[in-house]
């Protein structure tokens, strides 16, 4: 997993969910994107499987994996790596 695909998330972060103001050094690698990290919501997650989809090539199929792979950054770029086509 390289450092490029981690700058790719954190912008597909910052651009499916509109955040304004933001650059990709803002967000931290490791820090939870819900709750006390970025805040999301479930909303957001729904964007986030939509843009993965569209940008990667890669499916999140359940609530259960997607809770696993929206933890971090990291745990994005994981699965991006693992699962792209």
């Amino acid at each position: 997993m390289s450092e490029e695909l981690i700058d790719q998330v954190k912008q597909l972060i910052i651009d499916s969910l509109r955040i304004e103001g933001m650059n990709p050094a803002d967000i931290e690698t490791d820090a939870p994107l819900f709750g006390e990290g970025l805040g999301l919501d479930s909303i957001d997650a729904l964007q986030l499987v939509v843009a993965m989809e569209k940008d990667f090539g890669v499916v999140v199929p359940d609530a259960a994996t997607g809770s696993k792979v929206f933890q971090s950054v990291r745990s994005m770029a994981e699965y991006i790596t693992e699962h792209r086509k």
